[in-house]
This record gives structure tokens, C-alpha cells and sequence, in this order.
């Protein structure tokens, strides 16, 4: 570094989430900004940090409208049990925000101008709609987002994921009855992973209300279908005519917050915070916003370059499930071996709550890392726009000397 100047190692010291929700399912009546207060004091729990010990708190959360505007960041540190001094702020990197934030919360520690961050992100999409802020809009003449000059490069598109999921499909030869069988599967490893309790050190059990005002805790992810059947996959409607995209190879509309801590060599020998993993590596990209969920297969082809790893190095791969298209394409154009790829199952089976899946998939990593005893694993998001974040992180238990 120029001046001499060493960057820190950032580590994971705590990683938690929720266990997912339907929509309008049994979390559908929790308040976003609790939601995430509650990961964040379940952090505060099990790390034993000092609650004013904590720099910032990075949340993503995409429809950043309702319940979910105002700096949602703020907000869910104000009503954790965090100091009042502990600041907030809020990332929108869409389905990658969470990810985004750790990021963040990486690059701040790694730099030394501070040394815990929370990181994490929730979104409760049986309230706040996927596409709200963007009706709210249209219905109140506050314009859309794509301006005049994105209108002269892309004139008359409309970027859609539905249909950058077909695209990806098509230009890696992606079947219909690939996608069937790959989302039976995620179905298969994530009833499998709950049934074995591979979930349970990762989940926080939350306390929720029923709809006949009974009390009850929920603690499994409810969008799994246990009994899937490869049939009942094919029986389903594609969402595009002659597409091969149908909602069973789609990822689920889902309620949920995940959150990590992160701190640097320093704060981790002040607190005795537990190591889980280290940062080794992270990376962002655009990529055509077109096509749209591609950019998971330059952004792992840069985060491998700059951890002098190849795929092959790799022990766990997480790719987010936005539709079955996009981990089987990355795997495809990578040459992943595909028994490492969502190992136990993914957005197809778990759902995808939006500005917090990136935390949600790192926090399952760090988890099924520890479980297995394996080294290196990695991560990547494709997200609206054309950008993808990817990150890869070491398993360990202390800080290397």
C-alpha cells in the first residue's frame, strides 16, 4: 500500500438470520425494522460485544418505501439493543443489497477506519411489494426510473427479470426439463438440511402471532415443499409464452432479515469476539442490463482472480436462486462441479426476501463451512440493472498469526 499503509483482515465473527416466510404467510404481521432488530441483538447475544462497541450498521432493503423507507439502517439499529450513538444507513443493490452491505462493512474494517460493522438486510415483501416504489410512482407522477439518456441507448426496454431469466436460459442452452429437475432438487437438499437440522445454529427463532391471535414461534422455512415431485414441476405453466421459466424454477416471494458482524484483527482480540471466517476476497460488476442475471459469471471469474484460486479451489458455492437459469448458466459457462452448488437447496425452495438474501446465503456459508469442515467458500448475487457481487470467504477459528 502506498505510505506503507497495511490493510486489516476482516472477519466474521457472527452470523444469523431468520428462518424465511411466505407471502402472506406466518411473518407477514412483523414490522421489517423489527425483524432486522432482532438479528442484530441476536448478534449482540451471541458475540458478547458491548452494545456501544459497534461502528455502523449497513442494511439492505430494496422497495425502500412504507415500512421500509426513512433509512430502514437507522432504524433497525434504534430499535435493537444497540447504544443510541451506533449509526444506520441503508444499500439498495437490489437483490445483491445485503451482500452489498457486507461489502461495506469488509472494506470499512479491512481500512481501519473502523472495526466492528454489523451487516445485514431484511425485506418483508408481504407488505412492501416487489415493483411499490416503482407504482407509487407512476400512480402519483413522480416519473420513472429509466431517464431520457438510458432511454437513447435502450430505446423501448424495459428491463425485466422474468425476462433476462429466459435469455440466460437460451444462451446456455438451458432446457425446460434441466430446470424442472434443478428446482425439484432444491426442493429435495432444503427438506433434507431442515429434517437433519442443519439450519437450526443459524436460525433465530422469532416470536409471531397467528391469524386467530394464538401465539407460536417460528423457527422453519416455510416455502419448503417437501413432497415436490418431478411431475407436479412439469405440470406447471411457463410465466413467458414458449419460455421454460415456470414459478416452481422461480425464486419465492419471502419475508426475512439475516445479519453478520464483522470485525477487524483489533476489535476481535479487545472483545474475544469467536472467529468463524475470514474476508479473502470480493468483487463487483455490471454486466448487460438486459439480460440482466448474468453478471454472477464475471464477478466470481474476478473474485477467483483476485484470491489466486480457481473454481476448482473452491469447497462450497452459494448462488442465489433468482430462477433456476442463473446458478445452472454460472455453472455452466465456470465448469462449478455441481455437487457444491447449494448444497442444501436455495431461493427456489428457501425464498428470496430481497435486500436481505445476501446476508441470508453468507450466513448458511459460514454455517455449512463449519459443518462440513471445509476452507473455501463463495458467493454470488445477480441483480437488477445488470450488476453481481461475489465474495469468497475462509473458514477459520482464530486470527492467522
Amino acid at each position: 500500500m502506498p505510505g506503507g499503509i497495511e490493510m486489516a483482515d476482516a472477519y466474521i465473527v457472527g452470523a444469523v438470520r431468520t428462518a424465511t416466510g411466505k407471502k402472506k404467510g406466518r411473518l407477514s404481521n412483523l414490522h421489517p425494522v423489527d425483524m432486522g432488530a432482532i438479528v442484530v441483538d441476536e448478534l449482540l447475544d451471541r458475540t458478547g460485544i458491548p452494545n456501544d462497541a459497534v461502528d455502523d450498521v449497513i442494511f439492505g432493503v430494496v422497495m425502500q418505501i412504507g415500512s421500509q423507507a426513512s433509512n430502514l439502517g437507522r432504524n433497525v439499529s434504534m430499535s435493537s439493543k444497540l447504544d443510541l450513538a451506533v449509526p444506520g444507513t441503508t444499500v439498495d443493490r437490489q437483490c445483491g443489497s445485503s451482500l452489498q452491505a457486507i461489502q461495506f462493512g469488509a472494506q470499512a474494517v479491512m481500512s481501519g477506519t473502523q472495526d466492528v460493522i454489523i451487516s445485514g438486510g431484511v425485506e418483508a415483501m408481504s407488505t412492501v411489494e416487489i415493483g411499490s416504489n416503482i407504482r407509487d410512482g407512476l400512480a402519483n407522477g413522480r416519473g420513472v426510473p429509466k431517464g431520457e439518456r438510458l432511454e437513447l441507448q435502450y430505446p423501448g426496454i424495459q428491463f425485466s427479470q422474468f425476462d433476462g431469466a429466459e435469455l440466460l436460459a437460451e444462451k446456455y442452452e438451458i432446457s425446460r426439463a434441466e430446470l424442472d429437475a434443478f428446482g425439484l432438487l432444491s426442493h429435495q437438499r432444503a427438506a433434507a438440511a431442515t429434517e437433519k437440522g442443519y439450519f437450526k445454529k443459524e436460525i433465530v427463532p422469532l416470536n409471531i402471532k397467528l391469524e386467530d391471535g394464538s401465539a407460536d414461534v417460528h423457527s422453519v422455512d416455510e416455502g419448503i415443499r417437501a413432497g415436490a415431485t418431478l411431475e407436479g414441476m412439469q405440470s406447471l405453466n411457463t410465466l413467458r409464452e414458449g419460455g421454460v421459466i415456470t414459478a416452481g424454477t422461480a425464486s419465492q416471494i419471502s419475508d426475512g432479515a439475516a445479519a453478520v458482524m464483522i470485525a477487524n484483527e483489533k476489535a476481535v482480540a479487545k472483545y474475544d469476539l469467536p472467529v468463524r471466517a475470514k474476508i479473502h476476497s470480493l468483487a463487483v460488476v455490471g454486466s448487460d442490463p438486459v439480460i440482466m442475471l448474468e453478471g454472477p459469471i464475471p464477478a466470481t471469474r474476478k473474485v477467483l482472480e483476485k484470491a489466486g484460486l480457481s473454481i476448482d479451489d473452491i469447497d462450497l458455492y452459494e448462488v442465489n436462486e433468482a430462477f433456476g437459469s442463473v446458478p445452472l448458466a454460472w455453472a455452466k459457462a465456470l465448469g462449478a462441479d455441481m455437487e457444491k452448488l447449494n448444497v442444501n437447496g436455495g431461493a427456489q425452495a428457501l425464498g428470496h426476501p430481497l435486500g436481505g438474501t445476501g446476508a441470508k446465503l453468507m450466513t448458511t456459508l459460514v454455517h455449512e463451512l463449519e459443518r462440513r469442515e471445509k476452507r473455501f467458500g463463495l458467493i454470488a448475487i445477480c441483480e437488477g440493472g445488470g450488476t453481481a457481487n461475489a465474495m469468497i470467504i475462509e473458514r477459520m477459528s482464530a486470527v492467522e498469526a
